[in-house]
């Protein structure tokens, strides 16, 4: 833990500098000149106050120099919160650290983000705060990064206090990271929640309670996904086995939206401090790609501030278009991601699939409301990654929910969900079919490129199954929703079920 602060504490004060970089500002150093001449053990403290106005920048960085010696650097900070009119904006400042290698965006000094998730944090060899990444306090000038999300009218006024404990390196030890692979039954349908959040954001579980859920609610896979780090990629350790896959990524969480990297490479940190006209999205989106992972925008019509989706979804390898419990908010997410689907038919374009995941950060909040059901060839990364990129998924509320979905037509021919069925001739019948389990009081609806053209009523029970025969003239790609009964009148019922589509061809 932070070592204890001294009674009394010199203050400093320092003005605003303007970087460079047009979406930064630097404050003055702060400076431990007398630090190198005290005895191991000794702390020494810094104290920075000033004012953000509003209008500042999205960053603001604080400089400390740190010289030689130093086991751990502590930092703390508050900042007022003054009552605003209804409708107005009030304070929310935002807190990370790099280290002596820089803050050059993308580069290798990232040593920690917590958001506005905590109010103090500390780094040493062999330790850190959740969110932060353990090791040596090397000598050199260290920037904490303040992001002031929201300010409120009047400025928000702030408090920094850096404390420094002198004394010799601590071991860092090697991080384990959860293997690529489980046990596994072959191609068969697996279930995953791939947007979760621990103590290592924002979150309030444990990875160990985390998995403990994702058990429960029947998950054979998890993807790690932390707001801005990488610190929980190490933090699986027992907590994996033959009968659950961790995947480790990060939520990029941008002031213009939130993407999630879905199974990167353990300890890839994907940088999150540009927006949209920045034009540096695309750059990002590759290191994903490189990385081995996917990118997935998250929640893209959710109304938190900074949430709403605006970097486009040229670059995205799937959409998460259900977040949670069901909301308008997923409605309209529905809605976008089905035109997305006609005009990739109409312009011969790749079409870009659908998930769901449970952004879960605490109780009530369910892990594995809604999860991903993936057909892969086996519990690997690369297998559960393949699918989720080739579309061969639907969503369900819950695992007591399944499906199996499909199009038939033309001399025995077969397609599956995500899959294209080829037959001879445009008015060529095609048979589709859907068998549900698990969705009692719902009702089916095949949803394609000229809007939803079917729908029944399924038994009571929630087990039945539905056929539809249509022609690839009349449906360019076919698609079925699982519904609950109406709850909101001019609302549609809330999904129980969603499945990517399969696209007919003559």
């Amino acid at each position: 833990m932070p070592a204890p602060r001294p009674a009394h504490r010199p203050i400093a004060r320092r003005g605003l500098l303007v970087t460079t970089a047009a979406t930064a500002l630097t404050l003055g150093t702060v400076s431990f000149a007398d630090a190198a001449d005290a005895p191991e053990g000794a702390t020494r403290t810094r104290t920075v106050r000033g004012v953000l106005p509003t209008g500042s920048p999205d960053y603001v960085y604080l400089p400390v120099d740190v010289g030689h010696g130093v086991a751990e650097i502590a930092v703390s900070y508050t900042y007022e919160k003054p009552p605003v009119p209804a409708g107005t904006q009030g304070n929310a400042l935002d807190i990370g650290i790099f280290d002596e290698r820089g803050t050059e965006l993308g580069g290798p000094g990232f040593r920690g983000w917590s958001g506005g998730a905590r109010n103090s944090f500390f780094i040493r060899a062999d330790e850190a705060t959740p969110g932060y990444l353990a090791g040596p306090v090397r000598a050199g000038t260290w920037h904490i990064v303040l992001a002031p999300y929201t300010v409120a009218p009047d400025g928000l006024p702030y408090e920094v206090t850096v404390t420094l404990r002198l004394g010799p390196a601590a071991s860092t030890p090697e991080p384990v990271y959860p293997p690529e692979q489980a046990k596994g039954r072959g191609r068969a349908w697996y279930r995953g929640d791939c947007h979760l959040h621990s103590v290592h954001s924002d979150g309030k579980r444990t990875p160990a309670e985390i998995a403990a859920a994702a058990r429960a609610a029947g998950l054979d896979f998890i993807n790690s996904s932390e707001h801005n780090t990488t610190s929980a990629h190490g933090a699986w350790g027992g907590l994996w086995g033959d009968d659950l896959l961790v995947l480790t990524g990060e939520e990029i969480t941008t002031r213009n939206g939130h993407v999630v990297a879905l199974g990167t490479d353990p300890g890839t940190w994907v940088d999150w401090r540009y927006r949209a006209r920045d034009n540096r999205f695309g750059h990002y989106a590759k290191a994903v790609r490189r990385a081995g992972g996917l990118v997935v925008p998250a929640h893209p019509h959710a109304t938190c501030i900074g949430c709403h989706w605006k970097f486009g979804f040229g670059e995205a390898d799937a959409v998460e278009v259900w977040n949670g419990a069901y909301t308008p908010e997923d409605e309209i997410a529905l809605a976008e991601w089905d035109n997305s689907l006609v005009s990739a038919v109409r312009t011969s374009k790749p079409w870009v699939p659908a998930m769901g995941n449970s952004d879960a950060h605490r109780e009530p909040d369910r892990v594995g409301l809604p999860q991903t059901v993936v057909l892969a060839d086996g519990l690997s990364r690369e297998a559960i990654v393949t699918g989720i990129r080739a579309g061969r998924s639907y969503i369900a509320e819950s695992s007591a929910v399944s499906l199996s979905f499909g199009v038939s037509g033309g001399r025995g021919r077969h397609a599956g969900i995500g899959g294209r069925l080829r037959v001879e001739g445009d008015d060529t019948p095609v048979t589709v079919r859907l068998e549900v389990s698990g969705a009692p009081d719902c009702t089916a609806h095949f949803v394609t490129d000229q809007g939803t053209l079917f729908t029944a009523v399924l038994p009571k029970s929630g087990t039945g199954t539905v056929e539809w025969r249509t022609t690839p003239a009349y449906a360019a790609y076919v698609r079925a929703e699982v519904r609950h009964p109406v709850s909101v009148p001019g609302l549609p019922g809330a999904l129980a079920a969603l499945t990517n589509p399969v696209f007919l061809e003559g």
